[in-house]
């Protein structure tokens, strides 16, 4: 960002933190009204102004509603839409709203006394902004204002207030208790966990879940996946509706029965997958929703978790801005289709720049502990270990053993470990997969990004051919991984990787070597390995910018394999 972007930021953050010291503290009458007009923008911009054409209306993300109000900075444009409201003399007002995306001003102006705003920095999800103000003697009527900032992403707005006494201008009426959700049904199990969804309610801002007419969370979008479930067991859900004039009446109770527990290390995964790695971010390959990723892909591990001040504990932001106002009630209903289609969704750890380290029993206890819950808020299906600057083999056992715990044996475990990590059944990587056999799902090693590396037979085998492929494959088959936990991790493209990039052709070949004995190199394995488990890419994104050629060439060939 520019010095002098820099500078004017600052001084907005310094006005409005100014403006707001000054705010009024009087309190709201019982007959206080919301004076704004066409306050969630259900009719699209009646009522508001937006300077330069910056302001319009979208169907989504919205607070509540079919519609909430986007507004785009561009060059010297800040995208600030206005509203003339009608108010009272020498009364006290909260001005409210909601808002998503970059950075977001919410303030009011001609109040007769002291003029008030507030801000938040860009956030991917809805969050409230709330300040008063007083009216002085002769004020009849106020300028309610919100604005993003130059040069930053585009921002969201729904749901505004300004909420005290009826200034006689009209505004929007008060809301009233919104309808019962229908629709609702079950769309997908687990062994411990039921996915639900349902319609959308009219005039509603969130829904509550209850479980056996209990109370267990409550959701703003139409989906929630209920975990921590016992196996083959039924339970009832019903759901409710909300918005600030209370809840409304419980649903049709609709039934979920989780499946039986699952064989080790994951559950219900084909014999042969394909996993790829989703990207929570833009670095130039395309923009995905979950939605989006190709049905190819069994395991989407999405990348990455972040770390947090807590020694070992972990943590996830929607990158929302960065992914075109994807909000996160849409990418928890996509993992929820996802689960419905039969895929497994997982939240990876780590990557080229990850700063989690787990090295001693309490940084254990906090990556299960906040790994399960981010398996709980999302739906998550377990996770993968892409540790790329060293594990302790011990403390990373005592915290997976700890997950699996809680999750049960529904739980998913992968691992992508570099190429040295897997040289010897000695290095950590090694010893972590080895000491979680009964629990892992599979071992996605990167075949690129490497140096020349020694094969099952002590020779040094360079990357980019099928022998590099089988040959350190072989060193995990034959040092104590199930043919099942082997699979082998290649980029989808040039661009995905500083090297190591190879065909489609050569990693199926390399595929059929070793599940075959056909299709082979120089080097041939001792024996075949049916059940090898399949493949790996990073990224998903980086498949869709080159037109998904090496899913639909590896992902089908993968899947055909016997």
């Amino acid at each position: 960002m520019p010095a002098l972007r820099n500078r004017r930021l600052w001084a907005g953050v310094a006005m409005a933190a100014l403006a707001l010291s000054f705010a009024g503290t009087g309190q709201a009458s019982a007959a206080d009204t919301n004076n704004a007009k066409n306050a969630g923008f259900e009719s699209g911009l009646t009522n508001w102004t937006c300077t330069a054409g910056s302001g319009t209306t979208v169907s989504s993300p919205v607070h509540s509603g079919s519609s909430a109000l986007k507004g785009t900075p561009a060059g010297q444009d800040n995208a600030q839409c206005t509203q003339s409201v009608a108010v009272k003399p020498n009364s006290t007002y909260t001005l409210s709203a909601w808002v998503q995306g970059g950075y977001s001003y919410l303030g009011v102006t001609g109040t007769g006394t002291t003029d008030v705003s507030t801000w938040t920095p860009d956030t991917a999800s809805w969050k409230q902004l709330s300040t008063t103000f007083t009216t002085g003697a002769s004020t009849t009527s106020v300028s309610v204002y919100t604005h993003g900032w130059y040069g930053q992403a585009a921002y969201y707005a729904d749901d505004i207030s300004v909420f005290g006494p009826d200034g006689g201008g009209g505004g929007d009426p008060a809301p009233t208790v919104p309808a019962a959700p229908t629709g609702v049904s079950v769309s997908s199990t687990t062994s411990s966990s039921v996915s639900l969804a349902w319609s959308t309610v009219s005039g509603a801002t969130g829904y509550n879940v209850y479980r056996n007419g209990t109370k267990i969370t409550a959701v703003t979008g139409t989906s929630a996946t209920v975990t921590g479930l016992a196996a083959s067991t039924s339970y009832s859900f019903q759901v409710t509706a909300t918005n600030s004039a209370g809840e409304s009446a419980k649903s049709a109770t609709v039934t979920g029965t989780t499946t039986a527990t699952g064989g080790n290390g994951g559950g219900s995964l084909p014999k042969h997958a394909v996993t790829g790695y989703w990207q929570n971010f833009n670095n130039g390959a395309t923009v995905q929703k979950l939605s989006a990723v190709s049905s190819q892909y069994d395991i989407i591990a999405v990348a990455f978790a972040d770390a947090t001040t807590t020694p070992g504990a972990v943590s996830f932001t929607l990158d929302s801005a960065g992914l075109g106002g994807y909000t996160v009630d849409q990418f928890k209903a996509d993992i929820a289709a996802k689960h419905a289609a039969g895929k497994k969704v997982i939240i990876s750890i780590g990557g080229q720049n990850g700063t989690i380290s787990v090295s001693d029993s309490a940084s254990a206890t906090n990556f299960a502990n906040s790994v399960y819950s981010l398996m709980q808020t999302y739906g998550f299906d377990g996770v993968d270990i892409d540790l790329e600057n060293g594990i302790n083999a011990t403390y990373m056992t005592q915290a997976l053993r700890a997950l699996s715990a809680k999750a049960g044996s529904s739980l998913i475990i992968t691992m992508a470990p570099q190429t040295i990590d897997m040289q010897s059944t000695s290095n950590a990587y090694f010893q972590t997969a080895l000491n979680i056999k009964d629990i892992l799902t599979v071992v996605n090693m990167q075949y690129y990004n490497s140096g020349t590396m020694l094969g099952c037979d002590g020779k040094v085998y360079g990357q980019g051919s099928v022998d590099f492929l089988t040959a350190l494959a072989c060193i995990q088959l034959q040092g104590g991984l199930a043919p099942s936990q082997v699979g082998l991790g290649l980029p989808a493209s040039t661009s995905a990787a500083g090297s190591g990039y190879v065909s489609p052709t050569i990693v199926n070949n390399a595929l059929d070597c070793l599940t075959a004995g056909t299709n082979c190199g120089t080097f041939k394995p001792s024996k075949t390995y049916p059940d090898l488990r399949g493949a790996m890419t990073w990224s998903t994104n980086w498949d869709a910018s080159a037109g998904s050629s090496w899913s639909n060439s590896v992902g089908a060939h993968v899947h055909a394999l016997p």
